[in-house]
Formats: structure tokens, C-alpha cells, sequence
């Protein structure tokens, strides 16, 4: 931290909850905090976030939450890749009183029977309308950057089975961030907007995911790094009928990859996962850390995961079995594609960022930055699509009423800068 940035961000613990749903800042009231809210004074609170965030850059929307609260969300660009970095427990919902109790307490479902819809309610909260609007207008934003990546506590999907001990299944834990799940998708599809990554922790189980919205695989991939010393509470990746997904990783060491549900519903393809084997053992229970490389001149992010004793001088081989894991900056947007707009053609400039919208509906599809003099626009849907184009924004140049055609029918368009 003496000589170089350095992001820490306050999870549950550093404000002594055992789980946090920050619900906008209110105060909870019962033992587990799962109604929502802080336990501890607000000077304590804003005490604990000074002193791990005092150095990130000022919040992108500085107002306090409830009690006056302080936030402290905001953007940090390091080296051309430029981190969003947020809080996603503090505007949270707290499940209990809002959702029927399901398992031994308001955050865990054990039922088999219940249906995951009947809890993602009109409402719930995860990020909250002030961070959407801050990773909505970020995402289009790429002063300074040519890779992005988002940043939070936790993961967007609950990619665990064993919580705690060896045996101990759970079916639904609503600490994760795969709840509430329609507030999830809509990060997931903000995300996926900038073709950025997420990096996060929390969970005590290194994962590399590829989140699904509504088919598998058309979201952004996601790195949970493992607990730096995993002694408290181990967690694993295990399914019930101990079988791989559809699609399972190919060539890959570990049994359990694939195409699967989380507890709550929602799609992910699992892609690697650590768990351990002895967690009295601190040789064999899968602490460690992980490293994200951004390559910005292949376009590629490559995820490691090192176990805590591991020695460096074996390679790749001393990470733990299914690292490293490199995935294109274009993956973390994967919908089907269903043409092609005109290839970008551009003079006068490099490299600029390119939106484009669908018509149809007015949705942002992607806003990325171009590499090179040229972008081949890709589209989801037949129809027609609007593209901008600018250095830093997309807001020198429009070309509305541009058709999706087969790539190999879709031209070329001039376009100066």
C-alpha cells in the first residue's frame, strides 16, 4: 500500500456484523441484522469506512445515506483499466419480515419446495437507483481507459453448496448478492454494457463463474478470490448428484463445471472452484489469493488463484487445479449474436469508443472502446440499430437506421473523427 493504489473495501465484518444488508443505512434491530440496517452507531460506521477508503477518489454521489451514513462508492482508473467500485451491502434489502422464513433463520432456505420467484419482490433492492444510475453513466464513460472492471464485497450468484462444514447443504443463501434477483440481473446487465469483468470475495470459496441473465452464459464473467486465511467458515462447490453441468469446461481437472442453478434461480456456468479438502489442515484448506491480469493489447483478462503456501517456482502448476483461466473482454457480453451492423471504418482517430442501441427499445446494447481503426459492430436482434461514436464518449457521431445482416453482407461505413 506504500507504493501503489490500493483499493480495501468494507465488507460485514469491519462494521461487526456476521452479515450485512445495509437497507439504505437504517438501524437493525434483531440478533443477525437480517431486517436491515446497521447494529453499531453511525459514528462507529463512518469511523470503520474512513479508515479503510479514506485514500479511494471522492464518491461519484457524496450524499449520505439514512442516519447520515456516509458512502463512499466511486471510480478509480489505474494503468488504462478503469475500476467502478461499489457497495453492494449497503443499500441492500434485509430479508426478514419481507419474505417468508424458510430455513433456520431469514437469510437461509432449506425447502425444497419453495419456488425462487416467489421471493424476488417488487422493490427489493441490491446496488440501489443511486449506483445503477452511477454504473449506467460509467459504463459509457471511457476517459482514460480501454478495459473495464467492476469491483464489490461479494459475488452475483450464490456458487456454494456446503456452508460452514463438510455436510452441511444449503439451498439458498440470501447474503449473496444472486438476491433479490431482479435488482441482480439489472447489475449483471450494466456490467455486461462495458464488456468489464467482476472481481470480488467474501464468500470463502475461490470461483470463476460466467453469469447468465436469462440464457447461460450471456453475462459477465466473474473472479471470487479465496479467503486469505480460511479458518472460520469453510464453504464448497459440491451438486447434489455430484454430476458436471451442460457444457462443462473442456479438459478441465475438476469434476463439477458446467451449466448449473444456484439455490435462488439464477443461471451460472461454473468454470473453476477451490475447495478444500482438510479445513483443519492450513496446507489444505484452500486459502490463498488470486490475481486478475488485464492485457490490454490482447484484449484478454487472465484470472490466477495461488494457494497460500504455493510455490511460485512450479509455474502455473503450483495454482490451484483449473487456473489460470484467460477470457476475451468481449466474453463478458455473451448473447447470441444475431448480425452485424456496417464495419466502422474510421479516419482521423484511433481506437474511439463506439455505443450501439437497438431501436426497437432504446436499449444500450454495449459501449466499448475500439481497438484500432476499425470496429465490426456486433447486434442481438434483426432489425435496426443506432451507433455513436466518439474519443472518450459516444458523442461526436451518429449513424441511426443501421440494418443487422450476416457478417459477410454487411459492409463497410467511413467514419471521421
Amino acid at each position: 500500500m506504500r507504493d501503489r493504489p490500493t483499493i480495501c473495501i468494507p465488507d460485514d465484518h469491519d462494521v461487526g456484523h456476521g452479515n450485512l444488508w445495509g437497507e439504505n443505512g437504517k438501524r437493525s434491530t434483531i440478533p443477525g441484522d437480517a431486517d436491515g440496517g446497521y447494529r453499531y452507531p453511525v459514528e462507529y460506521v463512518n469511523q470503520v469506512q474512513r479508515q479503510q477508503s479514506w485514500n479511494l477518489p471522492d464518491p461519484v454521489d457524496p450524499a449520505p445515506v439514512e442516519r447520515g451514513i456516509t458512502v463512499y462508492f466511486t471510480r478509480l482508473t489505474v494503468g488504462g483499466v478503469d475500476f467502478a467500485i461499489l457497495e453492494d451491502r449497503k443499500f441492500k434489502s434485509g430479508p426478514a419480515g419481507k419474505i417468508p422464513k424458510m430455513g433456520p433463520r431469514p437469510d437461509h432456505i432449506n425447502d425444497p419446495s419453495y419456488d425462487p420467484k416467489t421471493i424476488d419482490l417488487p422493490g427489493l433492492q441490491l446496488l440501489g437507483e443511486r449506483q445503477e444510475k452511477f454504473l449506467h453513466a460509467w459504463g459509457q464513460d471511457w476517459t482514460g481507459a480501454n478495459m473495464k472492471a467492476v469491483l464489490s464485497a461479494t459475488a452475483f450468484c450464490g456458487a456454494v453448496h456446503m456452508h460452514g462444514g463438510r455436510n452441511a447443504r444449503l439451498l439458498a443463501d440470501l447474503d449473496c448478492n444472486g438476491w433479490p434477483q431482479t435488482p441482480r440481473n439489472r447489475a449483471l446487465e450494466e456490467i455486461r454494457r462495458a464488456w468489464a469483468v467482476h472481481l470480488c470475495g467474501d464468500q470463502h470459496l475461490a470461483v470463476v463463474v460466467k453469469n447468465g441473465i436469462r440464457e447461460f452464459g450471456d453475462g459477465p464473467c466473474a473472479f471470487t478470490s479465496p479467503a486469505l486465511v480460511n479458518t472460520i467458515y469453510g464453504r464448497w462447490w459440491h451438486p447434489l448428484d455430484e454430476k458436471p453441468g451442460p457444457n462443462p469446461v473442456a479438459g478441465s481437472p475438476l469434476p463439477w463445471t458446467g451449466d448449473f442453478h444456484d439455490g435462488l434461480g439464477n443461471k451460472l456456468s461454473m468454470m473453476a472452484y477451490a475447495n478444500p479438502e482438510d479445513v483443519t489442515d492450513e496446507k489444505q484448506r484452500a486459502d490463498g489469493y488470486g490475481i486478475a491480469r488485464f492485457n490490454k493489447t490482447k484484449r484478454s483478462i487472465t484470472f490466477e488463484c495461488w494457494p497460500r503456501f504455493s510455490d511460485a517456482k512450479q509455474g502455473d502448476k503450483a495454482q490451484f487445479p483449473g487456473w489460470p483461466i484467460t477470457v476475451a473482454m468481449d466474453a463478458n457480453d455473451g448473447r447470441k449474436v444475431a448480425g452485424w451492423l456496417p464495419e466502422l471504418v474510421f479516419e482521423g482517430a484511433e481506437n474511439p469508443v463506439v455505443q450501439v442501441i437497438e431501436e426497437a427499445t432504446g436499449d444500450i446494447l454495449y459501449t466499448v472502446r475500439a481497438q484500432g481503426a476499425r470496429f465490426h459492430p456486433r447486434v442481438y436482434s434483426a432489425g435496426k440499430h443506432t451507433v455513436k461514436i466518439g474519443r472518450d464518449k459516444p458523442d461526436a457521431q451518429t449513424l441511426a437506421g443501421l440494418e443487422a445482416k450476416p457478417k459477410s453482407e454487411s459492409g463497410q461505413r467511413a467514419v471521421k473523427l
